[in-house]
C-alpha cells in the first residue's frame, strides 16, 4: 500500500516552517517549572498539583492537558514542552485562523494530552466525509484540539476533567462521545508500587497518572465494520543530544508477532537515529530529525521511556495492558486494508522538515493508545497511562534502569 503519511506531512511541515519562522528563539527556549507555571498563568488557567516539592500543571482549556511536571515546584526542571509563541497568542477568530497552522491544530504543547483515533483512513475523525488525505482537508476535531473541559473534582494531588463530543468519521459514521480524564499526582512510594522497584532517598521523583475513559452516549452501538475509536494519549519533552529513546520489546519469530518496529511513517529511520536488537530498541531523542517509531501490542511490554545522559534523567511511560478483541486503530493517511492493525506504543522525534529549515519544536514525544473501542450504547472503554521522571545519579539510577529496560545506562548512552 502506497504510504501517504510522508507527502501529506510535508506540507503539514511546510505550514509549521512558516509559523515557527515568526518565533526562532522563544520557540525553543527550555525553562524551569517555576517560569513555565508563571508564563502559563498569564494566558489560561492552571491546576497545580502537587504532592511534596513534587508537582503537575494542568490546563483545562486545553483539554485537561498535563502542561509539564517536575520534581522540585520551586527551583526543579520542567520536564514538558511548552510552546509560548501558540499560548500567547491565544486562540484566534475563524478568519484569524484562515490560511495559518491553527486552522487545522492549535499545538500548545505539553507532556501528556488526551487525543482520539485513528487520524486518517476510512475511520479517520481528522477528515470529514468527501475530503481527501491531504493536509489541506486535515483538521484537528475541537474536542481535543480548542474545547475546555469542566474541572469537576479537585484535590491537592488529583483533578477530574469531563466533557460531551459529538464525532463524524471520513465514512459518514456519528458518534456520541462521553470523555473523563483524571489526573493523580503520586507519592514516591506510589510511584516505586507501580513500578515495581525500589526508589532510594537519593532519587528526585515525580510520577503521575491518568484514567482516561470514552463511554459511548448514543443509541446506537459502536461497529468495526462503521468505525471506532480509540483514547490516544501524547506527550511532547524536551529534547538534547544526549536523550535516548528505550523501548523494550518481546522478542520471537516475526512472522508471529510481525516486526519488530514500524518506521514507515515518515520514511525508514536511518540507523544513526534508529537502532533495532533483538529485546530493545534505541531511538534518538534529540530534535535533530524528523521520524517516528511504532511497537505493536504483539511486541509490547507495555513500557517505554528515555534516558537524558547530561540532566541523569530517566523517563518512563506505562500503561494498562488490555484484551483487544478489536485490535488497534490505524492513523495512516490512507484508504487501509488493515484499518485494526495499529501500533500501541509510539516515539516521534521532531526535526528539520527539509535542509535549513527550523523544525516545529523542537521535541520528542512518547505515545500510547487503547485498543480500539467496540462499545455498545452506555459501554465504556479506560486507558491509564502513568508517566514518571526520576532523577539521581547513575549509580542509583542504574538499578531502575536494568530492571525497567533490560540494559544499562551505559547501554543506552553509547547506542549511538
Amino acid at each position: 500500500m502506497k504510504n501517504t503519511t510522508f507527502t501529506t506531512f510535508t506540507t503539514f511541515a511546510g505550514l509549521v516552517v512558516a509559523a515557527m519562522s515568526l518565533f526562532p528563539e522563544s520557540a525553543t527556549a527550555v525553562d524551569g517549572f517555576a517560569d513555565d507555571v508563571a508564563f502559563m498563568k498569564e494566558h489560561t488557567d492552571v491546576v497545580l498539583l502537587h504532592h511534596g516539592d513534587a508537582a503537575v500543571a494542568v490546563a483545562p482549556a486545553y483539554q485537561g492537558r498535563v502542561m509539564t511536571s517536575t520534581f522540585d515546584r520551586n527551583t526543579g526542571p520542567s520536564f514538558g514542552w511548552i510552546n509560548r509563541p501558540v499560548i500567547e497568542q491565544g486562540f484566534l477568530s475563524d478568519d484569524e485562523r484562515k490560511g495559518k497552522l491553527e486552522e487545522h491544530i492549535y499545538i500548545f504543547g505539553g507532556e501528556e494530552r488526551f487525543w482520539l483515533g485513528p487520524e486518517g483512513g476510512q475511520y479517520g475523525l481528522f477528515f470529514d466525509p468527501g475530503t481527501q488525505f491531504e493536509f489541506s482537508d486535515w483538521t484537528t476535531p475541537p474536542a481535543i484540539d480548542t474545547e475546555t473541559y469542566e474541572l469537576v473534582e479537585q484535590t491537592d494531588v488529583s483533578a477530574k476533567f469531563s466533557h460531551s463530543a459529538k464525532l463524524t468519521n471520513h465514512s459518514g459514521t456519528k458518534f456520541n462521545v462521553g470523555i473523563e480524564r483524571t489526573i493523580k499526582l503520586l507519592s514516591p512510594q506510589e510511584a516505586a508500587d507501580q513500578l515495581q522497584v525500589e526508589l532510594g532517598d537519593n532519587l528526585r521523583v515525580v510520577g503521575y497518572e491518568t484514567d482516561n475513559r470514552i463511554a459511548n452516549t448514543g443509541e446506537n452501538p459502536w461497529k468495526s465494520e462503521t468505525g471506532l475509536l480509540s483514547i490516544w494519549i501524547l506527550g511532547m519533552y524536551n529534547p538534547s543530544p544526549t536523550t535516548t529513546v528505550v523501548i523494550p520489546f518481546r522478542s520471537g519469530d516475526e512472522e508471529e508477532l510481525g516486526p519488530k518496529v514500524n518506521d514507515a511513517y515518515f520514511g525508514e529511520v536511518p540507523p544513526d537515529y534508529l537502532r533495532v536488537e533483538e529485546q530493545e530498541l534505541f531511538f534518538r531523542g534529540d530534535g535533530t530529525r524528523r521520524g517516528k517509531i511504532g511497537i505493536s501490542p504483539e511486541r509490547s511490554k507495555g513500557i517505554a521511556g528515555s534516558y537524558d545522559a547530561a540532566g541523569k534523567v530517566l523517563n518512563i511511560v506505562t500503561y494498562n495492558v488490555q484484551d483487544s478483541p478489536h485490535g488497534f486503530v490505524n492513523s495512516m493517511w490512507e484508504m487501509q486494508d488493515k484499518p485494526y492493525a495499529g501500533d500501541v506504543i509510539n516515539s516521534y522525534n521532531d526535526g528539520s522538515p527539509e535542509p535549513n529549515k527550523p523544525p516545529l519544536g523542537p521535541f520528542y514525544e512518547l505515545e500510547t493508545s487503547s485498543p480500539a473501542a467496540a462499545l455498545p450504547p452506555g459501554g465504556t472503554m479506560k486507558h491509564v497511562q502513568r508517566t514518571f521522571h526520576i532523577h539521581g545519579t547513575e549509580e542509583d539510577l542504574e538499578p531502575l534502569a536494568q530492571n525497567l529496560f533490560g540494559v544499562s545506562l551505559e547501554e543506552i548512552k553509547t547506542a549511538f
